[in-house]
């Protein structure tokens, strides 16, 4: 008997990541209306008109639709941008100053597609629990930056590399992008420029001779 070809329809994946999009912007309407823990599997389905079970064959679960939610939101177009300027760089030093456009470009989006999510579901176990867990992905994502600082003898001497890696995590939360920026009123840029300064004056050896080389702004480095 002849082998049963494996055929792959450009159609069908379309079709396929059309629904699950529709999926998760039903999920994420119904989270901002009503908040995640009264929100069910089904009102997701009905609301994206697909059944029950392809919910949870693509999510498996309301976390999973919430990670899902959140993953696009973090870790988007804006992340993905900012994310490849830094691939192009090597020296560590650059990296720990471009980490700030990355907390830009993560908070940006997260305020604007979170925003009424977090409002309709502040006190919620199941969102507490996925922003601990982005939580220690962000901490971990960070970790290669603060090691080649140290491998590259740019550090502060009197630090080492766990206190490194907890200020620059301290410095990067979204605490202090929503106390600056939606409490205090300063523009993401103001925030971005502010965020690569003090990081630099933080974590890095010879703070004023790396200020003057990065400028005032953290866009558009120019690494030496």
């Amino acid at each position: 008997m002849p082998k049963k070809s494996h055929y792959h329809s450009p159609r069908r994946a379309e079709m396929a990541e059309a629904t699950r999009g529709r999926i998760v912007a039903s999920a994420r309407t119904l989270f901002a209306r009503h908040g995640i823990d009264r929100v069910t599997i089904a009102a997701v389905a009905a609301r994206a008109s697909v059944a029950t079970p392809t919910v949870y064959a693509l999510f498996k679960s309301k976390e999973g639709l919430l990670q899902a939610i959140m993953r696009e939101s973090l870790f988007g177009q804006p992340f993905a941008i900012a994310r490849k300027v830094m691939d192009g760089v090597d020296d560590a030093v650059a990296q720990i100053a471009l980490t700030a456009n990355i907390a830009r470009a993560i908070y940006e989006s997260e305020s604007s597609d979170l925003g009424l999510i977090r409002g309709a579901s502040a006190f919620s176990p199941t969102l507490r629990r996925i922003e601990a867990e982005f939580e220690t992905l962000r901490f971990a994502m960070q970790e290669a930056r603060v090691a080649a600082l140290f491998a590259q003898g740019k550090a502060r001497p009197q630090l080492d590399i766990d206190q490194a890696r907890r200020i620059l995590w301290m410095y990067t939360s979204r605490d202090v992008y929503r106390m600056l920026v939606a409490e205090s009123g300063w523009t993401a840029q103001a925030y971005q420029d502010w965020l690569a300064r003090t990081l630099l004056e933080a974590l890095v050896k010879d703070q004023a001779k790396q200020l003057r080389r990065f400028g005032k702004s953290s866009s558009g480095l120019q690494v030496e």
